[in-house]
């Protein structure tokens, strides 16, 4: 027998949803066997499922596309998949797609020479692949949508800092957008490595050893904006961890920022039992059998399925030289027919639109993408 936690109504530009029941954790399956419920383990043996390397041709295709593009003088946030044209690599980025929507959600690109570009022909390189699989969308309040990801001196004990911006231990997490993506320009002296673990397979082994918490799992939980605020919104958003919903497991998880939530008074609080639930996930999601790591060299790209996996980094130490540093790019894409989301995932995604949903947008936002 199903049952339904509450009844939503919401009201935006291109939809509108009344009366939509949330379904709570007994219409649960028992176990979920899908591409993307990988182990560690075995996926980290198995490289020819995750890593493709860059022929000769391949990269050809992509710098004439790049140059086609930046001959233009337009910016580089600005680009879609019909002004940075491919030959055959396109037909590895379809297939790539395929891959994050209907397979084991995560794929390396390898064997860019990015050592041998300027900033911007890299950036327009990832961009265009990016254009080939969805539409890029804000990754703050300043409507960037090409991040940069590496260690300007946040303070990690500052409820608004990004802990992208630092180099410590971020945890494993998901972003708010149905794809991320992260081009290696340089890496850190040592550290840093990339973790990734399978959302779907934590819920299965929650499900085997510890069925008594997986119903809180389920429950809507307080996440923190880190001051990144949408128009008439509140300073957090109401998200289950994992939701259940036309017959697909999402998730939606940044523990530091479930926490940090809790500083809002106004917010919900977090019982004992979610609270054993949220450190349960954790400690599994941290099993070295369950996850994956990988070092991401110069030159490689990694896409993520953000709606089945949850990603993490280590802590790093980084070159004294600020040209050394460590320094990744960073996209966050939306899929066209992507999977449908629950309702509940407007108040973060802006929308649940396939295509168009996902990002920080607020009243200040100008969509753009700085090199610097």
């Amino acid at each position: 027998k199903i049952q339904f936690s509450r009844v939503v109504q919401i009201s935006s530009g291109d939809e509108i949803r009344s009366n939509v029941l949330e379904p709570k954790a007994e219409a649960l399956p028992n176990y979920i066997d899908r591409p993307s419920a990988w182990v560690g383990s075995e996926l980290a043996i198995q490289p020819d499922q995750w890593l493709y390397t860059l022929a000769d041709e391949d990269v050809a295709d992509l710098e004439q596309a790049a140059s086609h593009y930046l001959d233009s003088g337009r910016d580089i946030g600005e680009m879609t998949k019909s002004d940075f044209p491919l030959d055959h690599f396109g037909h590895h980025l379809a297939k790539l797609r395929e891959k994050l929507l209907q397979g084991i959600g995560v794929e390396v690109i390898r064997g860019l020479p990015t050592d041998g570009y300027s900033q911007k022909t890299a950036a327009a390189i990832f961009c265009g692949i990016g254009a080939h699989l969805g539409s890029a969308r804000s990754q703050n309040a300043g409507g960037h949508i090409l991040g940069h990801v590496r260690d300007i001196g946040a303070d990690v004990s500052d409820p608004n800092a990004r802990i992208y911006q630092t180099s410590a231990r971020q945890t494993f997490h998901t972003d708010s957008t149905d794809v991320v993506g992260l081009l290696c320009l340089k890496s850190a002296r040592s550290g840093g490595q990339s973790l990734l673990v399978s959302a779907e397979t934590l819920f299965n082994e929650m499900q085997r050893k510890r069925p008594d918490l997986v119903p809180q799992m389920f429950d809507i939980v307080a996440t923190d904006r880190r001051g990144e605020i949408p128009p008439g919104e509140k300073a957090y958003f109401e998200i289950p961890v994992l939701s259940w919903y036309q017959e697909l497991l999402t998730v939606q998880y940044q523990r530091q920022y479930i926490d940090s939530a809790q500083r809002f008074s106004d917010a919900p609080k977090l019982t004992n039992e979610q609270i054993e639930a949220l450190d349960y996930f954790d400690a599994l999601a941290n099993d070295p059998e369950l996850h994956m790591v990988m070092q991401l060299q110069p030159g490689d790209m990694q896409f993520v399925y953000n709606h089945s996996q949850l990603h993490d980094r280590e802590a790093f130490v980084d070159w004294p030289e600020p040209e050394s540093r460590r320094h990744l790019l960073r996209l966050w894409l939306s899929l066209e027919g992507d999977r449908p989301l629950p309702i509940c995932f407007q108040s973060r995604y802006g929308s649940v639109k396939p295509g168009n949903r996902g990002g920080i947008i607020t009243e200040q936002t100008h969509l753009h993408a700085p090199l610097d």
